[in-house]
């Protein structure tokens, strides 16, 4: 069971998923670096432990780990990102969060709850943000039925799937659903912790480099409920 009460989704079988796990338990625990994991598991508030492999080195690892295999299917998705989040080090996790983002395309709604496992479970910012922007916005953008989905998330009383709701529009521009973003950030504009306030004006900052007069009217018919934290991102770049 979760904390939450929840019981963690099941882990459908794929072969590819077990490939792409004995390559990457392979790959990676060869490149670790005792030292640097200490001062990246530091930097992360000791979230997770890490092998200590620099990013530069783990894409070029993750590259040599998926070469010559084939597209996944959606199970295959899911069960490559349950398998990553079972390991402990953090650079898994970083190996499934890449792999959704790349082949998003291919999932439908019904991989949400696997995505929902994965952002309360060992979260963190590191890998919240990307799923929140690069996985669940995609899906939700090619699937309007989740809207009702993202608006459950806003209301609960966890505050990474808050922040997922706050952020899975991030960097859609044009396409923002614009009322959805002010709705969201209206409903938790009073929240007491940091990494809602800080993703309320992230959002709007991002935003606002779209339609700036949108976020300058919102702001000024909010401000005295937005924290200033939430206030001063937002206006950041106006």
């Amino acid at each position: 069971m979760l904390s939450n009460g929840a019981r963690p989704p099941g882990v459908p079988p794929s072969a590819l998923a077990d490939t792409l796990l004995e390559r990457l338990t392979a790959a990676y625990p060869a490149a670790a670096d005792p030292a640097r994991a200490a001062d990246m598991a530091a930097y992360m508030k000791d979230v997770a432990p890490f092998l200590g492999i620099p990013a530069p080195l783990r894409r070029e690892l993750s590259r040599t780990v998926t070469k010559n295999t084939p597209r996944p299917s959606e199970d295959d998705c899911a069960a490559l990102a349950l398998g990553c989040w079972r390991l402990p080090h953090r650079e898994y996790h970083y190996f499934a969060v890449d792999y959704l983002r790349r082949h998003v395309g291919r999932c439908s709604s019904g991989i949400l709850p696997v995505v929902r496992h994965l952002i309360t479970t060992v979260p963190w910012w590191d890998t919240v943000d990307l799923l929140a922007a690069h996985t669940v916005g995609p899906l939700v953008a090619a699937d309007p039925g989740l809207v009702p989905v993202m608006d459950d998330w806003i209301d609960g009383e966890d505050l990474w799937p808050v922040r997922t709701a706050l952020l899975h529009q991030l960097g859609s521009k044009g396409a923002t659903d614009a009322e959805r973003l002010f709705r969201h950030c209206r409903r938790q504009a009073g929240h007491p912790d940091f990494f809602v306030r800080k993703a309320i004006g992230w959002a709007l900052r991002e935003y606002a480099k779209t339609d700036p007069g949108a976020v300058r009217a919102f702001v000024a018919a909010e401000r005295s409920a937005l924290s200033p934290l939430s206030v001063r991102e937002a206006l950041r770049n106006l």
